[in-house]
């Protein structure tokens, strides 16, 4: 028997209280017992959202919330900026183009952010910029974009911040309001602890403005009418019942634990993850504004870092996750995202020195963990 640790950055564990919640009796998403769920659902999404905003519950992966972020507010021909950092980047690209939106890309090195100044001279240089697209978290990379600096940038125009914070919610404190985002997206399979299935979208009513004039085909994802049917406690199309109540346990946990201390507890992993890393030996992918969700880290010279993923996946049953295109085989990524705690971190640590020593690479058993050990403690 080998025993199973979920440290990929989504899908990531689920909680056992959610797990109870979700296997009770399916109830119907149309009957009045529903309504009160869905209710406690929106109210919950405001709260971590920190935003008077609607957030729309889709039933759908993170990426058809990006997708409606396009098709409801666009038209084609619009010229918009994207961020483009890393796959996820590239994703917001490809969804702009696929419906025929122009896109003008700020190209950021791999394992960089994005200079807020660079935004501010795109959107001087081109007046008629529609909206800016960004990931929060570029989970490719490990890299936090920092979306306070660069909110404040966009605001100061006609444009709309579109932020996908799918990784980044929960890990990092994003003031949705406060900050000026008019769109952000988030889903369940991350930070929020839950299966995949639910994407959640917060609208501003400067883009609601906005959306008016759009003429961009929608019918899935179409956010007026969500928006419409969730003031009367429903979803445009069948509601994804067990997820919503899943989401309702999960929210209480979070709100029991406090928001600022959520945020504390995913920055204080993140800290002993990259201390632990070092301690072996081994160097951090970001070069800088590494994220609180998951952290990226270089495989050592000579060894192939898709080994590594593999080796803690099938040796020690501790699933983390591979790099992405140019740098498959250059990185392995470990999360401490949403359900995890101190010795999520430990064991990751344990596991990636065991599995190092196991390929012939120097490391001297314990440092990494010792070296968290000490941050985890205080």
């Amino acid at each position: 028997m080998q025993k199973k640790y979920l440290l990929a950055p989504g899908p990531t564990p689920v909680p056992p209280e959610a797990l109870l919640a979700m296997a009770m009796p399916i109830i119907h998403h149309r009957a009045p017992d529903f309504v009160p769920v869905l209710e406690a659902a929106k109210k919950g999404l405001q709260w971590l959202y920190q935003t008077k905003n609607d957030v729309l519950i889709l039933c759908s992966t993170g990426t058809g919330g990006m997708v409606g972020a396009v098709n409801n507010f666009l038209n084609p021909g619009d010229e918009v900026i994207v961020v483009n950092g890393g796959k996820f980047g590239e994703r917001w690209t490809k969804i702009c183009q696929a419906y025929g939106v122009k896109v003008e890309e700020i190209v950021v090195e791999w394992g960089y952010a994005v200079k807020p100044e660079t935004v501010e001279a795109a959107l001087k240089k081109n007046p008629k910029v529609k909206a800016v697209f960004i990931q929060a978290n570029e989970t490719s990379t490990g890299v936090y974009h920092d979306i306070k600096a660069v909110a404040s940038v966009v605001k100061k125009t006609e444009a709309l911040f579109v932020v996908d914070a799918i990784s980044a919610l929960v890990a990092h404190d994003i003031r949705t309001d406060e900050w000026g985002i008019d769109i952000m997206i988030g889903g369940s399979q991350k930070g929020v602890m839950l299966p995949p299935g639910l994407a959640f979208v917060s609208v501003s009513d400067k883009a609601w403005k906005m959306g008016e004039s759009s003429k961009m085909p929608k019918f899935y994802f179409n956010f007026k009418k969500e928006r419409e049917n969730l003031a009367k406690n429903q979803t445009n199309f069948t509601s994804a019942v067990t997820l919503i109540i899943g989401l309702n346990e999960c929210v209480k946990m979070l709100q029991a634990e406090g928001l600022d201390k959520v945020f504390a507890r995913h920055e204080r992993l993140a800290k002993a993850t990259r201390a632990g890393a070092a301690a072996i030996g081994l160097k951090l992918f970001p070069k800088e504004s590494p994220s609180n969700a998951l952290t990226a880290i270089e495989a050592p010279a000579g060894v192939d870092g898709q080994a590594i993923y593999k080796d803690l996946r099938v040796k020690y049953g501790i699933t983390g996750a591979g790099g992405q295109d140019k740098l498959k085989g250059k990185i392995f990524r470990i999360a401490h995202l949403g359900y995890a705690d101190t010795f999520d971190v430990i064991t990751a640590l344990a596991g990636i020195e065991m599995v190092l020593k196991g390929l012939g690479h120097p490391v001297k058993l314990g440092s990494g963990v010792a070296a968290a050990q000490e941050i985890l403690m205080k």
